[in-house]
């Protein structure tokens, strides 16, 4: 159980981090008084949303970590957390930045993922 946790809390986690780091891309585009905003504002901003997401990316890693009887050693760890955080933000993308397109080279980062979560599991 203390695999799945560390997933749903990291999914959780790169979700928040997703729209910290590049929502307000959309919401400049999308609100004239966020435009506005002075870049100081946006880090604020954006550091309000953040919090959020390490609440959750702490204690995903200290759940999984195997020193503290969890199942995923650190470099696993890591690795799960970059898959997930391109598939979360691969999602964003495709869904609030229309102009975004998938093309046959993110297609084949995407294979090399799934081969370094096969490597950093092999045994």
């Amino acid at each position: 159980m203390k695999g799945l946790y560390t997933i749903l809390l990291l999914v959780v986690s790169n979700v928040f981090m997703t729209f910290a780091w590049y929502g307000h891309l959309k919401l400049k585009q999308e609100f004239s008084w966020f435009a506005q905003l002075p870049l100081i504002g946006v880090i604020v901003f954006s550091w309000s949303i953040a919090f959020f997401e390490y609440t959750c990316q702490i204690p995903a890693n200290r759940i999984g970590f195997v020193d503290n009887g969890g199942p995923f050693s650190l470099m696993q760890l890591k690795v799960i957390q970059e898959v997930i955080t391109l598939v979360i933000f691969t999602l964003f993308t495709t869904v609030f930045f229309r102009g975004e397109a998938l093309h046959w080279n993110h297609f084949a980062a995407f294979v090399c993922l799934i081969l370094a979560v096969y490597f950093v599991f092999m045994k």
